[in-house]
């Protein structure tokens, strides 16, 4: 099994940056592509960027040209830097790891981590 933990939220104002941060650890894993999505008040669970082992992303229209998700392999940790942040971005935040350990593709959520922004 790989723990995730997610860090890095917190209250900012309109137009203010936020970097998220996602470490992974589990023995024996090895870890593939890296997803972070959100789940506002009310709201479905949505992918916001992911980012595949080889380094490859990809990002939900609303966080094209503000949102850069990134990846440290020696580190197991994926970052997600948001900037020009709107109150629209106001969610918990969930990393969504894939992985693969003793032959089975297997996928870990963390706890969230929230993030508010005001107007």
């Amino acid at each position: 099994q790989v723990q995730v933990v997610e860090s890095g939220g917190g209250l900012v104002q309109t137009g203010e940056s936020l970097r998220l941060s996602c470490a992974a650890s589990g023995r024996g894993a090895t870890i593939n592509a890296v997803a972070w999505h959100r789940q506002a008040p009310g709201k479905q669970r949505e992918l916001v960027a992911i980012i595949t082992a080889g380094g490859s992303t990809n990002y939900a229209d609303s966080a094209k040209g503000r949102f850069t998700i990134s990846r440290d392999n020696a580190k197991n940790t994926v970052y997600l830097q948001m900037n020009s942040l709107k109150p629209e971005d106001t969610a918990v935040y969930y990393c969504n790891v894939h992985f693969q350990a003793a032959y089975t593709y297997r996928d870990s959520w963390g706890q969230g981590t929230q993030v508010t922004v005001s107007s």
